[in-house]
């Protein structure tokens, strides 16, 4: 049988199911660009993270949070994952 560390901790959970993301920018200094960023509340605001994307990455990601029902989010791999198929399909 596998031992499991105890107790487990909320730092000891790696994947977390993404429930709402909010998009921002940053204005920048006069004549620079400004900064994009995407937060995401994760297990019902157990966590969070604020991810510093780029325009194409923040239009691409939006369509990819609007299109897919489940979403998770790997803490240490800073890793989007989308959908979920079963095993088998």
């Amino acid at each position: 049988m596998t031992q499991v560390e105890q107790p487990l901790t909320d730092a000891g959970i790696k994947v977390r199911q993404v429930n709402h993301y909010q998009f921002s920018w940053v204005a920048g200094e006069p004549g620079q660009r400004g900064t994009l960023t995407l937060q995401l509340v994760l297990d019902e605001g157990a966590g969070e993270e604020v991810l510093t994307v780029d325009a194409d990455d923040a239009d691409v990601l939006r369509d990819l949070l609007e299109h897919n029902e489940t979403v998770q989010y790997d803490v240490p791999r800073h890793t989007l994952m989308f959908g979920v198929t079963p095993a088998g399909s």
